[in-house]
């Protein structure tokens, strides 16, 4: 009598640097793969009470909790341990990183700074401009702290996705597409 497989339960992780379009793209993927879904960023953000999300992001950093270590670590270590349970697409800036082992599915979404300031602004209706220098700043103290709190640079992560997709050029939905193209090609190749 031949034993089935296991079903494998699919964890996505999704990263990248500000303002890339990360919770976006994290919110769609999940919904199309039908899985729920964690943005360890949103605990980040809600210590500040704006509707500026790269402004909210960026102000997070200046509370005592947002730059707390310990804070850091248990957000952390709970996106590891909702990962442990499975069927999960979970966004996190150290998502790659902690989930490294865990996931085949370790996606790293990047696009060039000008383009990540104009599309926030319009998300924001911010000014282009004071967006740039917003999330310039969010990038700059995110890896100094990052790197402080667990002596890494999180842009590392590029290099050990599976994926690495470049939205420069691409529609939310195109993006969306290409991951989920990426999960159920490298899926069926496993199973």
């Amino acid at each position: 009598m031949r034993r089935k497989r296991a079903k494998e339960k699919i964890v996505v992780a999704i990263s990248g640097p500000p303002a890339v379009g990360s919770t976006s793209v994290a919110k769609a993927v999940a919904k199309r793969l039908w899985l729920p879904l964690l943005v360890v960023g949103r605990l980040q953000k809600k210590l500040v009470s704006t509707k500026n999300e790269s402004m909210a992001a960026l102000l997070s950093w200046r509370t005592k909790y947002g730059s707390d270590r310990k804070a850091h670590i248990a957000r952390d270590m709970m996106q590891v341990e909702r990962a442990k349970k499975g069927n999960v697409v979970i966004c996190s800036k150290l998502a790659i990183h902690f989930l490294k082992d865990i996931t085949q599915y370790k996606v790293w979404l990047t696009a060039p700074l000008a383009v990540r300031a104009r599309r926030a602004a319009q998300r924001d209706g911010t000014d282009v401009n004071e967006t740039f220098k917003e999330i310039s700043e969010r990038e700059r103290i995110e890896r100094r702290e990052w790197k402080r709190i667990y002596g890494f640079d999180y842009f590392y992560q590029r290099k050990i996705a599976d994926l690495v997709v470049d939205s420069s050029n691409l529609t939310l939905k195109q993006t969306v597409d290409k991951i989920v193209r990426f999960v159920k090609s490298k899926k069926s190749r496993d199973d």
